[in-house]
């Protein structure tokens, strides 16, 4: 897996790109501005993107960046600024880290986005369960022939199950998915829409809690 740093601090792009390499990443380029990426994305299976960049602040990089690719992204920020966190992840982020960050962690949260990633680029476009019909390209749900309104939420929870049909699926993972953290209000917010989620699909049984971990979506 070939892996880019977009850092223009030497000293803190030399430190992730050595402790990579050390946690098992071999192949681990340095750039320093953010539209020598723009123009290189193409050659990497994952990127760890600095909002503070010299050229293109990081966010603008990210929203240009996943107008061509889907090529998962960790961000670096300066610190968790809230505002910051949550406009790259609405952008496109598939996560993020406060700088100095931990290298084993960087190194564990690149292998989870990609895995992550992969399961998603491999799911089939359409899930058929009994009599429900989820339409993940088309973002539609049929229950019995006749279509179901989800709101975004509701068919984002419904998506995370049905491209793991069959396992159960973490309420982190959910949480890290959809609303890109794991809060109080996070996890209330979950269960507000997985009860309305399985209230228009009225189908007992469909989604399996598995008390202490999370859901599945019944094969």
């Amino acid at each position: 897996m070939r892996v880019v740093v977009v850092e223009d601090d030497a000293g803190v792009a030399g430190a992730v790109v050595d402790g990579l390499r050390a946690h098992g990443f071999p192949a681990v380029d340095h750039l320093s501005h953010g539209l020598d990426l723009l123009t290189s994305h193409a050659g990497y299976d994952a990127v760890v993107l600095d909002i503070g960049l010299p050229d293109v602040n990081g966010y603008l990089v990210l929203r240009q960046l996943r107008k061509v690719s889907t090529v998962p992204v960790i961000m670096l920020t300066a610190e968790g600024d809230e505002l910051a966190v949550v406009s790259c992840l609405r952008a496109g982020a598939d996560d993020y880290m406060v700088k100095p960050p931990r290298l084993g962690e960087l190194a564990a949260r690149l292998e989870a986005v990609v895995r992550r990633r992969q399961t998603t680029e491999s799911a089939p476009a359409m899930v058929v369960t009994g009599d429900v019909a989820v339409d993940l390209g088309a973002r539609s749900v049929e229950v019995a022939g006749l279509p179901v309104q989800l709101t975004q939420k509701e068919f984002a929870i419904a998506r995370v199950l049905v491209e793991r049909a069959g396992v159960a699926v973490a309420r982190d993972t959910i949480m890290d998915e959809i609303w890109g953290e794991k809060t109080p209000s996070t996890s209330r917010s979950l269960d507000v829409h997985m009860g309305a989620l399985r209230a228009k699909l009225n189908r007992p049984g469909l989604i399996a809690t598995i008390h202490g971990f999370g859901y599945r979506w019944t094969r």
